[in-house]
């Protein structure tokens, strides 16, 4: 934004240069004030190979016949997973089990990536191969009928941190039992269901009722759509002058602070 003669360039959520599906982030050259996210300022994303983990996650669940239920974004998040268990089950990584999308918005999501073809890194095959993975769960009644089959099984719903939406109903249908499995895929924020799961709660306030919560607990942070530390310094170092100055927004305290 530009204004009286100032320049003024806010990072958004800054993407990251190897994402799965999005291209990289673009560099607005010079700015006099920048307003930067945070989310990850204090941290680094790990290096291993996404797919390498989430099998493993995937593999061990199946093993049990277990039912895998994964809070995700709608917004590329569930697209990213996607892709990966198409790519993983083509390469024989991961068991042909089925996959269930239990996220209206997920699946109308899908359709913008269909439809918008060159403004994201699929081809129109790999794009067509990740929109076909996953049974479209779409009413009401369907995503009650879910709850009532048997692993193994992919459920990815909304919301990514648990805190509302149709995972909430799978989580109280598969939660107590410790064949099954709650990987978050994504970041959670502090007082979350999904913040607490993963800081070791045994059981969520869902729907007024105390459910006692056994499934494993599994994180997966591969797929962060945001940069890390290191991939937001980059980004503010290759503006081309210093910027008079910055400003630090969208992070937890001790995100932003570091």
């Amino acid at each position: 934004m530009t204004a009286e003669g100032k320049t003024i360039v806010f990072s958004g959520d800054l993407g990251r240069n190897n994402d799965l599906l999005m291209a990289g982030p673009t560099h607005p050259g010079r700015a006099d004030y920048v307003v930067v996210e945070s989310t990850y300022g204090d941290r680094r994303h790990a290096s291993t190979n996404p797919e390498q983990a989430l099998a493993s996650i995937i593999g061990e669940t199946a093993k049990r016949g277990g039912v895998l239920m994964i809070p995700a974004f709608a917004v590329g998040r569930a697209q990213a997973l996607l892709h990966c268990i198409h790519r993983m089950k083509a390469a024989k990584l991961i068991p042909k089990i089925p996959v269930f999308l239990n996220s209206p918005m997920a699946s109308k999501v899908l359709e913008v990536f269909h439809d918008h073809l060159g403004e994201h890194r699929l081809s129109r095959e790999a794009c067509n191969a990740m929109c076909s993975e996953a049974t479209i769960v779409a009413s009401i009644e369907e995503s009650k009928a879910l709850n009532q089959k048997t692993g193994p099984m992919i459920i990815i719903a909304g919301s990514g941190m648990a805190t509302g939406g149709r995972i909430t109903h799978h989580i109280r249908q598969f939660g107590p039992d410790p064949k099954n499995t709650i990987l978050f895929a994504g970041y959670q924020a502090a007082g979350t269901r999904g913040q607490r799961l993963l800081a070791g709660a045994t059981e969520l306030t869902i729907f007024g009722e105390e459910v006692p919560i056994r499934a494993q607990i599994a994180r997966f942070d591969q797929l962060s759509a945001h940069a890390d530390s290191a991939e937001l310094l980059d980004w503010l170092r290759a503006f081309d002058s210093s910027p008079k100055k910055i400003f630090i927004t969208h992070g937890e305290p001790a995100a932003a602070d570091a």
